[in-house]
């Protein structure tokens, strides 16, 4: 069984693999631009709602509850552990936010963070980067927590819904990085290639966030914590905005976008976690 063959291998290992399969389905995404060259915007605001609501979902099911449940266990006030670390998360995307420069998806391409003379290209892929940090490190403190759990099993199948979870969620939004690109003029080849390494940044922060709860227990509840406000910040400050640029009338696809990735995520999280 897949299950037992993670339970074999080291925390780190097990999140390089959940985040290797994130990975790849970012990169599958990102391959659409070798068949589109547009993608209309009903189509993208409905992926970014979808992306917002497994991350919503996630962060409650797969991230907040353990770690209310894990600060319990160890004999600490839950909601303050839980309160502080989720708080932290989401400053910890403000400061990225503010000093990494980057360029929003939008209409208007508002750029972010420290001046720069980077390409356009790259501050834009720079934000979906920004985007991928929490996911990433969401997964890896996901297969982290299975090293301390009283049933590693089930915690492992749990870290296993919250890949499956990111990586669905990544396959459209590979497409909505590629594809733009592509229509920034860049040749299909060159927007895959940037749209793919948007992705590499959640093998890193999957592995530092399993290695980081394994040698230092005590932080796994404010680690849980840490990676769901990081991405509740990214769902508020940027996917909804974004996917709400358009005309009213047609807003109902971004929000049954956040219904159908809330209810998979949800689904995932309870059948296997």
């Amino acid at each position: 069984m897949f299950a037992d063959w993670l339970l074999s291998l080291d925390a780190w290992q097990q999140a390089l693999v959940g985040t290797g399969f994130t990975y790849f389905m970012t990169a599958l995404g990102a391959s659409l631009v070798f068949f589109f060259k547009e993608i209309k915007k009903d189509i993208l605001n409905m992926m970014l709602g979808f992306a917002s609501g497994v991350m919503i979902a996630a962060s409650f099911w797969s991230l907040l509850d353990p770690a209310i449940k894990q600060a319990e266990e160890n004999g600490n006030v839950a909601w303050l552990v839980v309160s502080f670390g989720f708080g932290l998360g989401g400053l910890f995307l403000y400061i990225a936010d503010k000093t990494l420069p980057h360029m929003h998806f939008g209409p208007n391409h508002e750029k972010e963070g420290l001046p720069s003379h980077l390409k356009r290209t790259i501050l834009l892929v720079f934000s979906i980067t920004l985007h991928n940090i929490p996911e990433g490190l969401a997964v890896g403190v996901a297969f982290g927590a299975a090293n301390s759990a009283d049933d590693p099993q089930k915690a492992v199948l749990a870290a296993i819904s919250v890949a499956l979870g990111i990586g669905i969620q990544n396959f459209p939004e590979g497409a909505a990085v590629s594809i733009p690109l592509r229509q920034e003029n860049l040749s299909r080849k060159k927007a895959f290639i940037y749209g793919q390494a948007s992705g590499v940044v959640e093998p890193i922060a999957g592995i530092i966030g399993a290695v980081l709860v394994t040698k230092i227990t005590l932080l796994l509840p404010y680690a849980l914590a840490f990676a769901a406000g990081a991405m509740i910040y990214v769902v508020v400050e940027e996917l909804i905005p974004e996917a709400q640029q358009t005309v009213t009338s047609k807003r109902h696809f971004a929000v049954f976008g956040v219904m159908l990735g809330f209810i998979i995520m949800m689904i995932l999280d309870v059948a296997l976690g």
